[in-house]
């Protein structure tokens, strides 16, 4: 399997970082090794010094598809969940300045903590989903789906239209505003709606 991300999908989260709003989604890589799974610690890279969380829904590819049709893209996931895409902000700033790629700040072993996830049939509305991230007890990010700058089935064309997807696949499909630097000892939790999906420690 692999994992594709969105990058800059929630317009708040583009500003707070001086970053443009894309016309077009902004896609990145991280590769199986940074699954971090059934909320096992998340270790501190000794690479970094300001690693940050970015609580994002994730959807789950149920079948195989290329140059997807919009009207057809709903019918490729059928499970959601959350992930945090945890992103070594000095490293990705270096190369950002170099005009490097970022993969060094996003792809690292551990970067991808994820939920088990749930069928999508469960939201009446794909496109009001409430999600959060809380660290030490203290609500870090919010976000509603509403709020998304292309929607699950607009990633899932315009992704499908450079790279297959295959059944097992991971979308993280973007982060909200309120981004920010992760500690040795924190407690992360994170609710897609009011069910607690992660509960995991950093270390």
């Amino acid at each position: 399997m692999k994992i594709i991300a969105i990058g800059r999908n929630y317009a708040e989260h583009a500003k707070e970082l001086n970053n443009p709003v894309p016309a077009v989604p902004v896609i990145f890589m991280k590769p199986d090794t940074a699954l971090l799974r059934e909320n096992k610690p998340f270790y501190h890279p000794e690479f970094s010094e300001d690693v940050h969380h970015e609580i994002e829904i994730v959807l789950k590819v149920c079948k195989e598809g290329k140059h997807i049709g919009e009207k057809f893209a709903a019918n490729y996931y059928d499970e959601i969940g959350l992930g945090v895409d945890f992103t070594a902000r000095d490293i990705q700033q270096r190369h950002k300045e170099k005009g490097l790629p970022w993969e060094l700040a996003k792809a690292f072993d551990g970067s991808a903590p994820i939920s088990n996830f749930v069928p999508k049939s469960q939201f009446s509305d794909l496109y009001d989903i409430n999600f959060s991230l809380n660290i030490n007890g203290q609500t870090r990010q919010k976000g509603n789906t509403k709020d998304l700058l292309f929607s699950f089935e607009q990633i899932i064309v315009f992704v499908s239209q450079y790279i297959t997807l295959k059944k097992g696949d991971l979308i993280f499909t973007g982060t909200p505003e309120g981004v920010g630097k992760v500690n040795i000892g924190d407690h992360l939790e994170a609710y897609l709606e009011n069910d607690k999906m992660l509960d995991f420690y950093v270390k």
